[in-house]
């Protein structure tokens, strides 16, 4: 039976509908945490679809070339595809308080305003101008080494990846990897089969861990596992411009 509700609801209303509550409280335990389905898989082979389309991209990067892993990726220019920009501009306001808070417990700087394009327009006066949002193709093979995606000084903590592909159908093996390196022991690591349509939050760079003397930060990095068969294709949101 088709479910004409969810069809008839948009992107904004499916990423406002999340149970940002729990969602939160994964983050706050794991540093990462997966929504519910937020596109069809016709929208989702609709965004894969744009990877062979030129027009739509500032620059191509080929990961071996760089020993970042094997596999490439495309970044969006700032003209962005209407279902990639809406995308970004419902999560924002979510993500916003996490945000805030994370700063607070941290005792950090909390810089980013209320309005998406407000905060992008101080990366832009930052030197930071460049469009940060993501296409990433694998196939079988590839992968992709553990890192953060840092671009400057001005950086939002958290960001998105949405599958485009169904693990198991489309490709086999292609985990989302997550490493958080602990205080005075060894790392700990998790692994997430990404499903078509559903998002992935996860921290960019390191996330608050309660301690004896209040809060310190857990650097985290995140990757892909080797893909073992088929194509496996994402969306990255990210929330500041590079440079």
């Amino acid at each position: 039976m088709i479910d004409t509700t969810r069809q008839a609801r948009t992107v904004s209303d499916l990423v406002d509908a999340t149970d940002w509550a729990g969602l939160t409280d994964e983050l706050d335990a794991y540093g990462s945490a997966l929504t519910g389905q937020l596109l069809a898989p016709d929208r989702c082979r609709e965004l894969a679809g744009l990877y062979d389309r030129s027009e739509h991209f500032r620059s191509t990067i080929d990961m071996a070339r760089h020993r970042f892993g094997s596999g490439q990726y495309r970044y969006f220019t700032h003209d962005l595809p209407e279902l990639v920009r809406e995308l970004r501009e419902a999560f924002y306001p979510h993500l916003l308080p996490i945000a805030r808070a994370w700063a607070d417990k941290l005792g950090q700087s909390a810089p980013w305003p209320d309005e998406l394009e407000e905060w992008l327009d101080m990366c832009h006066a930052a030197g930071q101008s460049k469009s940060s949002q993501i296409l990433l193709r694998y196939a079988a093979g590839d992968w992709n080494a553990l890192h953060r995606d840092v671009f400057g000084d001005m950086l939002f903590p958290l960001q998105v990846v949405i599958g485009l592909d169904a693990p198991g159908t489309d490709y086999t093996g292609g985990d989302f990897l997550m490493t958080e390196q602990r205080p005075r022991a060894q790392s700990r690591g998790s692994a997430t089969a990404l499903l078509q349509g559903h998002g992935l939050v996860f921290t960019t760079r390191d996330r608050p861990v309660a301690s004896r003397r209040g809060w310190s930060t857990a650097p985290m990095r995140h990757g892909v596992s080797t893909v073992r068969s088929g194509r496996r294709r994402t969306l990255g949101l990210v929330f500041h411009d590079a440079k």
